[in-house]
């Protein structure tokens, strides 16, 4: 659940490298006869196995104890690796919570003869520490990021963890629905496998990346049973491990194609571990994405299967590339979880690059921007006096924001997904190059954020998405945005440091040029609005609070005088 970086981005990398991180480990191998394929290409098997490995030796290094595989998120092999070039591993700790830590690797491939370097996938791996011998857990010291780079993997590793957690849901969700279960297809033949296999090695809980490998493997063979001939795997759904496995366990793993489509199918694999008595245990579950190639290296049209009951769950790509398609995406409630995640981590990104340019400032109002590609950037920010966690609370009420920002004419909340998502439509000002006197209106996806741990910002979140229920129309401009939100970090003595940012989509652009040329400051009036308008519901909050407890502190006051407090309270809540 990363994202790919560009070359400028590598580029940075490469610099940040002069800093190196304590807990990063490299791996170099070359690929040897036996570990290929038929096609003579390195067997993606192995390269989990390889990338496990490095990926434990830097979390072994952080922790200095031992540690074991807890999952590995969703990996996209952009390339494949052949006979006579070397594999190179990188991994090093993004980020340790309290007793599991995340583990950011990254795989390139070297050609020795030709020189030349190329990058295979980017994946994001949870380990977990062993508890001591006294069963006393080992609690990680924090990781302090000292690169930009670094700096951006801590941020988002937040969101990556609240993602893991919920995934765990999902696939149980559709492991009770019976997403692996016997098929046949058109002619006949059964594609689901079943093998036991014997695990005896020398440590106590069975190797994660030989697990993996083995699941890659039947995935493979039920594959090219439904095509008849050798696929290619492409994706990995996330890898999360239910429980260990140990020596002398007997394991058993089952693989079926879920669906196939135009050109490429989808396997479900799931591990289970038993002993020679007692029940299966569940330790395992994934889904892989293969195409077939011809000799031209283009995907092949895949024979169709026959749909079962239950249709395998599809979710939302979060790592194409953001031209790709629209602006806005559909919203799917079966998508939320991956919907919210990109939103919050999309703002994070933004928000963590260090080549911002000071365009204009007014009374410690900051006006920042930031040109990459074709795209706009804009930050403003200014310190407030009110308690990040109270200006948390007024802003991420986004109806509320029409009441300060001349640009929000209407709000509607549409629909409140959770406690931490919302779905608003926005109407907002004419733009002169949009027709005279048509409004514009987005239909936004709100997500906010608590800090994960001290030092992290409160976040809110804005993106545009698509209902059915909510259509463009005549009387309406439909706007997009990419990524726009606040940040607001706790400063010191009850202050807080808020920072607007807007990826201006070009129906944005027009409200913020002016600015940008200097030939208004209409960021700084809309930021004092908002200023004022924090410093007003704090004041009144505190008024509230005294009122409460003066309630409470002098209970034989006259009913009278009671009752005019509570109507004056009454109506500075209406006038707000």
């Amino acid at each position: 659940r990363g994202c790919f970086q560009s070359e400028e981005e590598d580029e940075e990398e490469e610099e940040e490298e002069e800093s190196l991180n304590p807990t990063q480990v490299k791996m170099s191998q070359i690929v040897m006869p036996c570990h290929s394929n038929h096609r003579q290409e390195l067997s993606v098997g192995q390269l989990l196995k390889w990338m496990d490995s490095t990926a434990c030796l830097s979390a072994e290094r952080h922790a200095g104890s031992p540690c074991v595989t807890a999952s590995m998120d969703d990996i996209h092999f952009e390339h494949t690796i052949s006979v006579g070039q070397v594999v190179n591993i990188k991994a090093k700790v993004n980020r340790a919570f309290n007793t599991s830590m995340e583990v950011g690797i990254q795989v390139t491939c070297e050609d020795l003869f030709a020189d030349r370097h190329w990058k295979v996938c980017h994946a994001y791996a949870t380990f977990v520490t062993q508890r001591t011998s006294t069963g006393k857990k080992v609690i990680l010291k924090p990781i302090v990021p000292q690169t930009q780079t670094e700096q951006v993997e801590y941020s988002v590793a937040a969101e990556r963890r609240r993602v893991r957690m919920l995934h765990d849901d999902i696939i149980r969700d559709l492991l009770s629905l019976g997403s692996i279960q016997q098929g046949m297809d058109d002619s006949g033949l059964r594609y689901y496998l079943f093998i036991i296999l014997h695990i005896f090695n020398s440590q106590v809980n069975t190797f994660g990346g030989q697990i993996m490998a083995w699941m890659v493997n039947v995935a493979t063979i039920a594959a090219s049973r439904l095509c008849q001939a050798h696929p290619t795997l492409r994706t990995i759904d996330m890898f999360t491990f239910r429980g260990p496995s140990q020596v002398g366990d007997r394991l058993l793993l089952r693989a079926i194609v879920n669906n196939a489509f135009k050109n490429s199918m989808e396997v479900g694999v799931r591990a289970e571990a038993y002993q020679e008595e007692g029940p299966n245990r569940h330790i395992n579950s994934a889904f892989m994405n293969f195409e077939v190639l011809d000799k031209n290296g283009k995907p092949c049209t895949l024979p169709r299967i026959r749909p079962e009951p239950v249709v395998s769950h599809l979710k939302y790509i979060i790592s194409r590339k953001q031209a790709e398609g629209p602006l806005s995406v559909p919203w799917d409630p079966r998508n939320q979880v991956y919907l919210s995640y990109n939103n919050v981590s999309a703002l994070k990104m933004l928000a963590a690059r260090n080549n911002w340019r000071l365009s204009s400032e007014k009374d410690k109002v900051r006006l920042y921007t930031l040109e990459e590609k074709s795209m706009l950037c804009v930050r403003v920010e200014s310190e407030v006096d009110v308690p990040a966690h109270r200006a948390f609370g007024f802003l991420s009420e986004l109806r509320n924001r029409t009441t300060w920002d001349t640009h929000y004419k209407e709000c509607e909340l549409i629909h409140r997904v959770d406690d931490e998502d919302f779905l608003y439509r926005v109407v907002t000002p004419s733009v002169p190059t949009k027709g005279e006197g048509m409004l514009q209106d987005f239909i936004l996806l709100a997500s906010k954020r608590k800090p994960c741990s001290s030092g992290d910002p409160y976040v809110i979140a804005l993106r545009s998405v698509s209902l059915p229920t909510y259509p463009p129309t005549e009387q309406f401009n439909r706007g997009e945005v990419l990524c726009a939100g606040f940040t607001i970090l706790e400063s010191t003595n009850n202050t807080s440091l808020i920072t607007y940012y807007n990826q201006a989509s070009p129906e944005v652009l027009p409200y913020i040029s002016t600015d940008i040329a200097g030939l208004s400051s209409s960021f700084y009036h809309t930021f004092c609005s908002c200023s004022q308008y924090l410093i007003k519901n704090r004041l009144m909050s505190d008024s509230d609070e005294k009122h409460q407890q003066n309630q409470t502190t002098s209970p034989e006051r006259s009913s009278s005088e009671s009752e005019t407090e509570r109507l004056s309270a009454t109506l500075n809540s209406t006038q707000l």
